[in-house]
């Protein structure tokens, strides 16, 4: 259906649509374009024939308009901090989104309405500035679009539910140029499907969420020798277990910048800080720990404490599961492969997930991951010049090694270049409703260069 070959587009036409977009229209062969296909994953090198950086829902109707008319494939890029890279599209249009900054925050109604260029560390100062926030990623550069779209895991989610849990409405740009808001009113099944579903079923041009009082947190680093992990793993398992909503700890395998390898857990407490204190406190003296930088902090700030691990510019090959159990075989057999990490950028994740999410019916919204449950991931992460080979058989062999307590379910934000076959279990038993809404929101699977959800097939009369 469509044309991958940027030589075929008509350079009038191109010329025509710089003249109508308020944004820059880039080709290879303007100053700008390579630094407008760069994103997060270095890995990713795609050559887009036009990249078209929209400022305005108007430009991004052109833009769709534009490559329908010229059969060109579509990709849709807020902040390219997607790990399969599906930001980019090799000889067809790529939508940047990234200009589109504005946000407005309604202090009366804890309402925010924002546009799909933000990246969480933006969108967080704006709310801070009135003591509000909503849940959003734990990585301050990541795009709020496409984690709000996949689902939305984050430091907040015990408290406040998942970014899908948190989203009001949100305005999309169709496949045949029309634009609708959709909600709990209007198209709500539409709205429902966004809520997980990715960029699926249309271009979304702004988002507004719920906001909830948030002031400083408490927030930091715990670290201890690698000798320590299996026994830091039960301690976590432990811990967590009746851990309240206000807080969420995540437990990690990373190496310092110093060389050193070391076991860790991440918390974020959001509740009332005289509180926080004492309930970190055991998280605090177990060990007792090589590093502790747990203190009351700016939830920006605690936004931010992950950014270091996972900077632009590095390559990167990541494979995950949502784990049913954290038990001491699945302890041993993270030691075991964290032993052998390849890379000194390299980490393995895992994160909790408990409170307000699990509360929530599981076809409430598209993303249907409800249980309590750890989610590990195995981050393969090494400079441009390394042979990709060994990194990537690092990860592929830690996650088959903890597929024994896998849950079958993976997050759909996180899924590889070439785990297309497992989009079915992101989704469940919402899988048949989600091809539905597509069939009927984007029936010629216009937009498709995301994790796709093929449109269901039509039923003869």
């Amino acid at each position: 259906m469509f044309n991958l070959d940027s030589s075929t587009i008509d350079q009038a036409a191109v010329a025509d649509l710089r003249t109508r977009l308020r944004g820059a229209l880039l080709t290879p062969t303007d100053e700008g374009y390579d630094a407008a296909r760069r994103i997060w994953n270095a890995m990713i090198d795609r050559r887009p024939g036009v990249i078209a950086q929209c400022t305005s829902r108007e430009d991004v109707q052109a833009a769709v308009a534009f490559a329908r008319e010229h059969d060109l494939i579509i990709s849709i890029r807020g902040g390219g901090h997607n790990i399969a890279g599906l930001a980019l599209c090799d000889g067809g249009m790529t939508i940047d989104l990234s200009p589109m900054k504005d946000m407005r925050v309604d202090t009366d109604a804890r309402t925010v309405r924002a546009q799909p260029g933000l990246t969480w560390g933006e969108f967080d100062r704006e709310t801070q500035r009135f003591g509000l926030a909503t849940t959003g990623g734990a990585v301050s550069t990541t795009g709020i679009a496409g984690l709000t779209l996949g689902g939305g895991v984050g430091w907040l989610m015990g408290r406040c539910g998942y970014s899908v849990d948190n989203l009001r409405s949100a305005e999309v740009v169709l496949h045949d140029g029309r634009t609708i808001t959709a909600s709990d009113t209007d198209h709500p099944d539409l709205f429902w499907a966004l809520r997980g579903g990715g960029g699926n079923f249309g271009i979304v041009t702004s988002l507004e969420y719920r906001l909830h009082a948030l002031g400083p947190v408490w927030a930091g680093l715990v670290a201890h020798p690698i000798t320590r992990l299996t026994s830091m793993l039960r301690f976590y398992r432990e811990f967590v277990a009746d851990a309240p909503d206000e807080l969420t700890v995540h437990a990690a395998v990373m190496t310092l910048p110093t060389g050193d390898r070391v076991a860790a857990m991440v918390a974020v407490w959001s509740g009332d800080p005289v509180e926080g204190e004492r309930r970190v406190a055991p998280l605090r003296a177990f060990g007792p720990p090589i590093i502790d930088t747990v203190q009351p902090i700016p939830y920006v700030a605690a936004q931010s404490m992950l950014d270091g691990a996972v900077p632009y510019g590095r390559h990167n090959y990541w494979k995950s599961s949502f784990l049913r159990t954290l038990d001491a075989a699945a302890a041993a057999t993270v030691e075991a492969h964290a032993a052998r990490i390849t890379s000194p950028y390299s980490l393995c994740l895992i994160e909790h997930v408990h409170g307000a999410p699990t509360r929530v019916p599981a076809d409430a919204t598209a993303f249907g991951i409800r249980d309590e449950h750890f989610h590990f991931v195995a981050i393969a992460s090494w400079d441009g010049a390394d042979d990709r080979t060994p990194h990537v058989q690092w990860a592929r062999e830690f996650w088959t090694a903890m597929q024994p307590w896998s849950a079958h379910r993976v997050y759909m934000n996180i899924l590889g270049a070439d785990e297309g076959d497992r989009i079915a279990e992101a989704y469940g038993s919402n899988y048949a409703r989600l091809a539905e809404v597509k069939r009927k929101f984007d029936p010629l699977n216009v937009f498709r260069v995301n994790q796709n959800i093929a449109p269901a097939a039509t039923t003869a009369s």
